[in-house]
């Protein structure tokens, strides 16, 4: 039986980089917050936010540590499977990812050290540096990788000579087209699923009644970011998707599952894409908003997916259907925040169980939204690597087989099973302990080997929380 190769490497590609992405997003976000913790211990001298500063950057520390092995294979595929687009594209991709490890990655790790390992050990303004410089690094880091997947999608100030592309204007290159967009939605998006994500577990233990008054604070502090946030990230959407409209008119009608150029376009809530007979089935619509929202006028027209060679059109079911599970999960983001505005008249959202294990089952909703953008971004603009310059067949590894690709599947695998699981678990431990009293700083014993202070409050009970 005959593999195809190009198929499986978009697979593999897309299981890797759908694994990866839920760590970086939720770590960006995750270090803001973990800044802006010490910044206000730093300030007022509270034990509260020294506790919950303490206890977030112990989950930050196994996230980071998750997401630095599974972005190691990120790399590693563009050499194996896609040699060709490695090749023609060197020029450029390779000083951007260079840069992001020397401007980013060594900034994060090192001031990784002295904010996990530092406390009590160095002066409080420095712990404070450290905790602004990892928060800084992040967006560096986000800053070089949505760049480069940014001049893959819109890409300008190059050129391709002899089959390789050779920068004719870093600025233009680095800066392109739809790279704003991206970087800003990609930005709310994490300190969206870093919001979320505290909320979820400050609810969990105001449910449980442990620590109350720090995790109070936490979830204050996380409900008035989402109501700013969310209805914010709705904007920043509205403006990339015009974005996207000009740029990638293919993709935008992959999005709606617009098949004809046409005015008056309905937004359709439900619809199953025949992609062979360049149809939909069971459609069910509001009439003429997707004309509304694309173009800002119900009678504005649409590009259809026909305007290009069924070859050339993107997988349109699932482009549809993980657009709409972006927005969906959107919605509801916005809706929780509201209603969270509403509870706080009494400190009901402190008290009322319901919504706390509402926002317990919320935390998940911006990893479905990342992961739906982010099949959206990528499997839309199949079948180009290149956006319009090269395409995935071309950019394959000539010599590579079907079969040694599903091998390599099967290995990424099987491996990231391991670490999910190993990270999952050592997650729920940390969570499960949750924030415990702080020694003094001068009786905290320096730790002897990477991550041990993610789990010395672990050790320090016994492990009777798991026995008990």
């Amino acid at each position: 039986m005959e593999l195809d190769p190009v198929l499986l490497s978009r697979i593999q590609f897309a299981f890797v980089v759908s694994f990866h992405a839920i760590f970086p997003v939720f770590t960006i976000g995750l270090a803001s917050y973990v800044a802006l913790l010490h910044g206000l211990f730093y300030k007022t001298g509270n034990p509260a936010w020294e506790r919950l500063a303490s206890f977030w950057i112990k989950v930050f520390a196994v996230v980071f540590g998750m997401g630095v092995v599974s972005g190691i294979v990120m790399a590693f595929q563009f050499g194996t499977n896609w040699s060709n687009f490695s090749q023609a594209a060197s020029n450029f991709i390779g000083p951007m990812l260079s840069y992001e490890v020397v401007t980013a990655f060594f900034l994060e790790a090192g001031f990784l050290g002295v904010l996990l390992f530092g406390r009590g050990k160095v002066p409080e303004g420095v712990h404070l540096f450290a905790a602004i410089m990892v928060a800084v690094g992040t967006f560096i880091s986000a800053f070089w990788i949505l760049s480069t997947n940014s001049w893959m999608q819109t890409p300008a100030g190059v050129e391709l000579v002899d089959g390789r592309f050779h920068v004719t204007s870093w600025a233009e290159a680095m800066f392109s087209a739809s790279f704003p967009y991206r970087f800003t939605h990609m930005a709310l998006a994490s300190f969206l699923t870093g919001g979320f994500v505290v909320a979820g577990v400050s609810a969990w233990y105001l449910l449980i009644g442990r620590d109350v008054e720090a995790n109070r604070k936490a979830l204050s502090m996380c409900m008035w970011l989402l109501l700013v946030l969310a209805p914010l990230q709705a904007f920043v959407g509205d403006a990339h998707g015009l974005n996207t409209l000009e740029h990638q008119p293919t993709k935008v009608a992959a999005m709606e599952a617009n098949w004809e150029t046409r005015s008056n376009v309905p937004l359709l809530l439900f619809a199953w894409p025949d992609k062979e007979a360049q149809e939909n089935r069971f459609e069910i619509g509001i009439p003429s908003l997707a004309s509304l929202i694309l173009t800002h006028d119900t009678d504005g027209v649409v590009p259809g997916l026909k305007e290009v060679a069924p070859e050339e059109q993107p997988p349109v079911w699932l482009v549809f259907w993980s657009f709409r599970a972006m927005v969906g999960m959107g919605v509801l983001m916005i809706l929780v925040a509201l209603v969270g505005l509403w509870y706080r008249r009494g400190g009901r959202l402190y008290t009322n169980r319901c919504f706390l294990q509402v926002l317990r089952l919320m935390s998940v909703t911006p990893f479905i939204a990342v992961l739906g953008g982010w099949f959206v971004t990528e499997a839309g603009r199949a079948p180009w690597l290149v956006y319009g310059i090269m395409n995935q067949a071309e950019a394959v590894t000539p010599s590579l087989s079907g079969w040694m690709v599903l091998a390599t599947l099967i290995g990424y695998f099987a491996v990231y099973v391991v670490v999910f699981l190993t990270g999952g678990y050592y997650l729920t431990r940390v969570v499960r302990e949750g924030m415990l009293a702080e020694a003094p700083h001068d009786e905290v014993e320096r730790p002897t080997r990477p991550l041990s202070a993610a789990h010395t409050s672990l050790e320090a009970d016994g492990g009777r929380t798991f026995r008990s």
